[in-house]
């Protein structure tokens, strides 16, 4: 009888491939159907009461019906939602998903190569939630009787003016950019921590205009304290039929969507990813949350992994034409 022996094996060899078996396990007990085992963290990188927060807080119960665990909705605010989109890149725990804007997952790098993280390689797509123009707005009390007389204005006032957004690099930002290279108005930019501060911003009398959600933005129009100038879609959008767009005021060539979508770090298993896309997409286009979403100022979209890649190599391209264009870096 032959006898075969083993090659010796240290300790650490041994113990390397415990966690490698562990790990693989882990990984196929998730693809198996056991996911989630533990209750899911939804991130969010912007306050509360913003509107990427009220997406996240309106699909968290549904969610977390659907998936038999608990949903937490994080908030991790900062540079323009990049502190907690690298939150979840970097997340390991397989249970860590985030609600995200278009700049965190697109322009986030060509912006500011020093962003601990690659969109393009460190995020998953999971799915596409809603998209919407964005409106322009001014205080209530701006001069020019039309929105074409304000836009007037606007350009002879020249930098007197300034406007606010969500940060350097979000999609209000560069919108606002293009805006002024387009229009030859010249606001400067003074950046807040999101659209709630950037209203009363803007009702107290700081800053002047801004690129806002229509829903937000209508909610304080309607009651006297903003005043709408157009909406940055081709034509009158659903989200805001009684605004103009920009384009009926004379600007041309100007279209401008923002979008909110699901997204997880790039590890996570390939089954799990088409598991929650698929619990996602589903709910979002309920009748429920497809009435609740609409309210929030959203059109629902509710895609495929594959369908929000499609979108964000897409604005990659066209947000990062615009942040060459005109310039835009943080250093």
């Amino acid at each position: 009888m032959r006898l075969y022996t083993l090659p010796f094996l240290s300790r650490r060899s041994l113990l390397s491939a415990a966690a490698l078996a562990f790990g693989l396990g882990t990984a196929v007990a998730q693809a198996a159907g056991e996911w989630p085992s533990q209750p899911l963290k939804l991130v969010v990188g912007f306050p509360a009461g913003s509107s990427p927060d009220l997406t996240a807080r309106a699909l968290a119960e549904p969610l977390g019906k659907a998936l038999g665990q608990t949903v937490i909705v994080e908030n991790k605010v900062g540079a323009g939602g990049n502190i907690a989109a690298d939150f979840v890149a970097k997340s390991t725990d397989g249970h860590t998903v985030g609600l995200m804007i278009n700049g965190n997952m697109t322009i986030a790098r060509i912006l500011n190569p020093k962003v601990p993280y690659d969109p393009l390689k460190d995020l998953a797509p999971v799915s596409l939630i809603g998209t919407a123009p964005l409106l322009l707005a001014a205080p209530a009390n701006a001069s020019g009787s039309t929105p074409a007389q304000w836009l007037a204005d606007a350009r002879q006032a020249g930098n007197k003016l300034s406007y606010g957004s969500p940060g350097v690099g979000t999609v209000a930002h560069l919108g606002m950019e293009l805006l002024k290279a387009q229009t030859g108005i010249d606001p400067v930019h003074v950046p807040y921590p999101g659209n709630p501060q950037i209203m009363n911003a803007m009702m107290g009398g700081q800053i002047q205009l801004s690129l806002l959600p229509p829903a937000m933005a209508l909610t304080q129009v309607r009651a006297g304290k903003l005043r709408a100038i157009g909406t940055t879609s081709t034509g009158r959008s659903t989200l805001a039929p009684d605004v103009s767009s920009l384009a009926e005021i004379g600007v041309k060539n100007y279209q401008l969507e923002i979008w909110n979508a699901v997204a997880a770090p790039a590890s996570m298993p390939s089954a799990v990813l088409n598991k929650l896309s698929a619990t996602v997409s589903e709910i979002v286009r309920s009748p429920e949350m497809r009435a609740r979403l609409f309210q929030q100022g959203w059109q629902v979209v509710g895609s495929s992994p594959e369908g929000l890649r499609n979108r964000i190599q897409a604005d990659t391209k066209a947000l990062g034409d615009i942040i060459v264009r005109q310039k835009i870096q943080i250093n």
